[in-house]
């Protein structure tokens, strides 16, 4: 086979992957159809397709069969218009699921409630239905315009689909229900319409914080209307990103009560545990929960799957598996000839493009005409870019997509016959959110989850239980973070000044803040009520997301193209100076990045390997604020603040990984104060555990990378929204520490859940670590992708020894 368009270096690459050449193990499209060409296959009839052959069947480690599940229907509420019920019927839905109408009879009421059942199971109807009834109610006051709806999604892709749902929903219903969506890429002469005219004005968060609220005058008969606020995908809102919205979400509350109206909340999230609990976090309001999922289900067949072992070695000589890219390009390739329609999830932007790339060029070599049906789809993209794919997918045009989690979310992908996912996305909620994206017809569906070689990862695959035996996680938001909540009174006392009577309304924090915001200059009293009185926008003081600035623009150097954006927070490790960046299937060489003006230039280029940033971390304690006794170990809860420079960057062989070379970088260090968990030893800990001096540091070193890896099967995190620090003798504790940390300013919550979980959560690290196969440590137990210091010291038996010592003490906190 060949591999002309891939980049240079990409066909060695993955020809010295011998072990598992690329054989499609299904029919070329050349090949006679099977009998049941004309109708879908099964999910395992796919699944066996995939495996044929001794080499592929051996990659499953477990495969689990969801049985199929039944409807069960209910009657719509009374005061549903019968207009509006028609409509529905019109669509083909006779009558609903009784979740659904549960959850209409909860809005109609005036009460906020959260409807968190599976993917594909009607949560959009289920508000829907309400908010037009409601919406044709207003259309027919006498005076006004009525009654306005707001909806919030997580991502511009979502709020786009969700707007041709509602079009095609309420097409019957004339001009009674007018939805518009108002985003970044509204353009500016139809923003004023919306304004005006929309009476259901989709939008997202960040939109509603940077310009909906600080210019709510303009919008205030829309607002005074406003009768409900839907919050779709409530549970993507956790950690910094969710307790920035639950702000705003209070200072919309404010502005509303302004001007009269108080409106009712209606949620909808994936199956998540605690889901009232979560929304009245998000809101500040009492939110009732349905949580009985009513709908039929079709049979879903999720198979975990772990790619081989290469010859090749990696860092410190460890055994190299081959990739989850590579392995998922294999996967898509297969599904795309055999006309399956696909989504294969991936962890990263890069990550989309070389798979979406590496099956293009496969696909080539079967049919010419189909790597035009495969693409991939990812954040960072312009506009025009991303609904361009959105309307490819929706109409089918497209047959297999590489997608970001920016695809995750509700968007209409009916008629998918299968997911890939390319590594542990995180929590469970979210692998089950991906994997729900086949299916959605109510027709079977295959699920694929390629395990990273990765200590979770791992882990995962060959502890089912832990996926399909365990219960979705609680959403972590913290409202009250001082970091989160500061700017956030800024913004609030610019819209409307600020007294004690909103104290309630922003927490119990609110009340101290106000001093310090006062000596910062930043707010001034006068009277009873803050002001804001700088001329600067008092919104511009904070990212809801969390990226610590503005996007880095990326701009192709002899052009002056605009290829897309990069968030601040990754600037450093993605594109630096010689980073290799990946675009709609090109690859660019990063000449500079100019941190002044937040731009990277770059050039095309077809270099043989990809880029990994490398960095070094301080950490120093500010405040313990919970220290419990492990014995003679100490497990701690408290303030720090992590210094974090990137020094240099590995080019590495793309599909296999292998170093190449290492390269310095000079970019100035970072600092963060956030929140902490850490655990000390003492020397006779380290004696009744044999482990030596020289054994100590790639002990605690190995201990670290593991129980970050793990973390993710007890917060709702990700390995990237946490760091660690492991140092044999620390200055601040005397002893040696291992610390793992928020990535966030003034934490995120998942370093708390952490020390509240700490006996299970080490007791699964030190399982990972002992029920790896490898003799010295790899990347599937104690090696960290994200390491700076090459993964050096590690010393695997040392970090058993170790925590087994350590847990022996161990008591919940």
């Amino acid at each position: 086979m060949a591999f002309n368009h891939l980049p240079a270096g990409v066909h060695d690459a993955l020809s010295a992957l011998s072990v598992t050449p690329v054989t499609h193990s299904m029919p070329m499209a050349s090949d006679p159809l099977p009998p049941d060409a004309g109708t879908r296959p099964s999910p395992g009839m796919i699944l066996d397709r995939l495996t044929r052959g001794a080499t592929r069947a051996a990659r499953i480690t477990h495969t689990e069969h969801l049985p199929p599940r039944t409807g069960s229907h209910a009657d719509w509420p009374a005061r549903i218009r019968p207009e509006v019920i028609g409509a529905i019927r019109s669509a083909g839905i006779d009558r609903p699921w009784a979740h659904q109408a549960r959850t209409s009879e909860h809005a109609l009421r005036g009460e906020s409630v959260v409807v968190a059942t599976g993917t594909a199971s009607g949560k959009s109807l289920a508000y829907l239905a309400p908010v037009l009834s409601t919406l044709l109610d207003g259309s027919e006051a006498p005076n006004g315009r009525g009654t306005t709806a707001l909806y919030l999604a997580p991502t511009k892709a979502l709020a786009a689909d969700q707007r041709r749902a509602v079009r095609a929903l309420a097409a019957p219903l004339g001009t009674a229900v007018r939805p518009a969506v108002y985003d970044g890429d509204t353009p500016v002469e139809e923003r004023e319409w919306v304004r005006q005219y929309g009476n259901y004005v989709l939008t997202n968060p960040d939109m509603l914080h940077r310009g909906i609220l600080p210019a709510h005058p303009r919008w205030s008969s829309f607002l005074r209307a406003l009768r409900y606020v839907v919050i779709d995908e409530c549970h993507t809102y956790r950690g910094v990103f969710g307790s920035h919205v639950a702000q705003v979400i209070r200072r919309l509350r404010r502005v509303c009560a302004r001007y009269g109206s108080a409106p009712v909340f209606l949620l909808a999230s994936a199956t998540a545990a605690e889901p009232a609990r979560a929304a009245t976090l998000l809101t500040g309001l009492d939110v009732a929960e349905i949580t009985e999922d009513t709908s039929p289900r079709g049979e879903l067949v999720f198979a975990l799957w772990e790619p081989p072992l290469t010859e090749l070695h990696g860092e410190q000589g460890a055994p190299v598996r081959r990739t989850a890219t590579a392995e998922t390009a294999d996967l898509l390739t297969d599904l795309t000839v055999q006309d399956v329609r696909t989504v294969a999830f991936v962890r990263s932007r890069r990550g989309a493009e070389l798979i979406a790339l590496i099956a293009q060029e496969r696909l080539a070599e079967v049919d010419r005409s189909l790597p035009s049906r495969v693409a991939a789809y990812r954040g960072g993209y312009l506009p025009e870019e991303r609904r361009a794919l959105e309307r490819a997918l929706h109409s089918g045009e497209l047959l297999g997509l590489a997608a970001t989690t920016a695809l995750e979310l509700g968007v209409d992908v009916s008629g998918l016959d299968a997911v890939v996912i390319a590594g542990y996305p995180g929590t469970r909620a979210s692998l089950w959110q991906q994997a729900g994206r086949a299916g959605r017809s109510g027709q079977g569906a295959l699920a694929v989850l390629v395990a990273r070689d990765d200590p979770l990862d791992t882990y995962l695959v060959h502890h089912p239980e832990a996926l399909f035996d365990q219960p979705v996680e609680s959403t972590v938001l913290d409202p009250d973070n001082p970091y989160v909540l500061a700017p956030h009174l800024c913004a609030a006392a610019a819209e409307l000044p600020l007294t004690e009577a909103d104290f309630a309304l922003f927490g119990p924090a609110a009340a101290g803040l106000l001093p310090q915001l006062e000596t910062a200059g930043l707010l001034r009293r006068r009277a009873t009520a803050w002001h804001w009185t700088r001329r600067e926008r008092a919104a511009d003081l904070t990212d809801i997301r969390g990226q610590g600035g503005s996007p880095v623009q990326i701009v192709e150097a002899g052009t002056g193209r605009l290829l897309g954006t990069v968030d601040a927070g990754a600037a450093h490790t993605t594109v630096h100076d010689g980073a290799v960046h990946l675009h709609q299937g090109r690859t660019y060489l990063v000449q500079h990045l100019d941190l002044e003006d937040d731009v990277a230039l770059v050039e095309e280029a077809n270099p043989p390997y990809s880029t990994t940033a490398r960095d070094t971390t301080a950490v120093s304690v500010l405040e313990t604020d919970t220290e419990i006794p492990w014995g003679d170990a100490r497990l701690c809860f408290g303030s720090v603040e992590v210094t974090n420079q990137v020094v240099s960057f590995l080019r590495r062989k793309l599909i296999s990984g292998e170093v190449l070379g290492e390269t310095k970088l000079d970019l100035p260090p970072r600092t963060l104060r956030t929140r902490a968990v850490w655990w000390t030893v003492t020397e006779d800990q380290l004696d009744a555990a044999r482990v030596n001096p020289e054994q100590l540091g790639g002990a605690l070193h190995a201990a670290e990378h593991a129980s970050i890896g793990m973390l993710p099967l007890f917060a709702t995190c990700d390995r990237w929204d946490i760091g660690g620090v492991s140092v044999p003798l620390h200055p601040d504790t005397l002893l040696p520490t291992v610390f793992v940390y928020d990535g966030h300013p003034g934490g995120a919550g998942f370093a708390e859940r952490a020390f509240h979980t700490a006996a299970d959560w080490l007791t699964a690290t030190r399982d990972a670590i002992a029920s790896c196969e490898c003799d010295a440590g790899c990347p599937s137990c104690i090696q960290s992708p994200k390491c700076g210091n090459g993964n050096d010291p590690l010393h695997k038996r040392g970090a058993i020894r170790l925590l087994t010592e350590l847990l022996r003490g161990a008591v919940a906190p």
